[in-house]
């Protein structure tokens, strides 16, 4: 869901990430910004969509390469996105009952308001304008993995339901991995490939994730955030070719 334009990394100010700096540049509030999980919100959330939403609604759900997921130290998942149900199956992947973490997910602004907005940010989840992020929102993120974090980000931005299509990513993720590391913090980034038996998952359909090795960002320069972008892309399309297999052939295998 980071979207920027292309500029150098290494740069800390907000004109790094987003162009030219201007006092027009659409705010976000802090409040959005701000996170953290409700310790009885996210119990009950994780009760409710692990024991019940997700049981209920798909046959059969497949997880593929948990054994990727660190035990401990920063993670940064780079899903696809398939669904809004990948919201709901990226926790059962690889969330507090798997690593002890909740999934800390960023998410766009016009899903921070109102009483979903109020949810989101007790479950943990903060805002990033995805036509010019913000440095708030680019600290709290790089702050969040700086404390052992679990972070979701969605490169794409956006949900991609034909396959057919081609993944395109920004440059976002690597500039918000190359600000982590700037700091010194090392963050391995794990590509997800999210895949229904169809497009637009209806009940007792089929779900398959499959998490891949972790890749690192070789250098904070455009053109290393151009490689990694590249590479990200193409680990993505692996593993969502990959779950998309899983999930058609009804596999019951894998991680449960």
């Amino acid at each position: 869901m980071l979207k920027a334009e292309t500029a150098d990394i290494t740069d800390q100010r907000p004109a790094s990430l987003t162009g030219p700096a201007s006092v027009a540049d659409p705010p976000v509030h802090g409040r959005l910004v701000r996170s953290a999980v409700s310790p009885w919100l996210g119990p009950l959330a994780m009760l409710t969509t692990q024991d019940l939403a997700l049981p209920l609604w798909f046959r059969s759900i497949v997880v593929e390469g948990r054994e990727w997921l660190p035990a401990s130290g920063p993670v940064l998942l780079a899903p696809t996105h398939k669904a809004r149900w990948d919201a709901l199956l990226l926790p059962h992947a690889a969330g507090r009952r798997v690593t002890g973490r909740d999934c800390r997910f960023m998410v766009t602004l016009d899903e921070m308001h109102g009483l979903q907005g109020w949810l989101l940010r007790r479950l943990g989840c903060f805002a990033v304008n995805q036509a010019r992020p913000s440095l708030s929102s680019l600290r709290h993120a790089v702050d969040l993995l700086a404390a052992g974090e679990l972070l979701v980000v969605f490169p794409e931005g956006r949900i991609r339901r034909d396959a057919a299509e081609p993944i395109r990513l920004q440059q976002g993720l690597a500039r918000l991995t190359g600000l982590a590391g700037g700091r010194g913090v090392d963050v391995p980034v794990l590509p997800v490939g999210i895949a229904y038996s169809r497009a637009v998952p209806r009940p007792c359909d089929r779900a398959a994730l499959c998490i891949g090795a972790p890749m690192r960002l070789a250098a904070s320069n455009r053109e290393g955030a151009a490689a990694f972008t590249a590479e990200l892309a193409a680990a993505m399309a692996a593993l969502e070719a990959r779950a998309a297999g899983l999930a058609r052939a009804g596999r019951v295998g894998g991680s449960p």
